[in-house]
């Protein structure tokens, strides 16, 4: 499985960034205003929203060439969150459209953005 590509100084991505953690939550509303809860997958849901700027041709390259490795959505990849040094594998990119912007050399912009995929 592919890894998420580095930047040409090693890192992952740029600060700042978003990780967001979610759980599924089903409730359960009974005729005397109880409610019974249970979650529905054990383990949170996470995605990772990534602008990276100033970026070099290389690296948008890079950037680019992974994304059409993948074909958008339908690839999966491993991402090292560098929030809590963990590699979660099985994880995909959120849309099927590259844009990236030139603003001038050595500034190039792109946002990417990370999901990990229920196994």
């Amino acid at each position: 499985m592919p890894d998420f590509p580095r930047l040409k100084t090693g890192a992952v991505v740029q600060y700042p960034f978003t990780k967001i953690s979610s759980f599924r939550t089903h409730v359960c509303r009974f005729l005397d205003g109880s409610e019974q809860r249970y979650s529905q997958r054990g383990k949170a849901f996470r995605r990772w929203i990534i602008p990276l700027s100033q970026l070099s041709e290389d690296e948008l390259a890079a950037m680019n060439g992974f994304f059409h490795f993948n074909q958008g959505e339908t690839g999966h990849f491993s991402f090292h969150d560098p929030w809590d040094e963990i590699t979660y594998d099985n994880c995909s990119l959120e849309v099927d459209e590259f844009l990236a912007r030139f603003i001038q050399p050595g500034d190039c912009r792109v946002v990417l953005v990370v999901r990990q995929n229920w196994s």
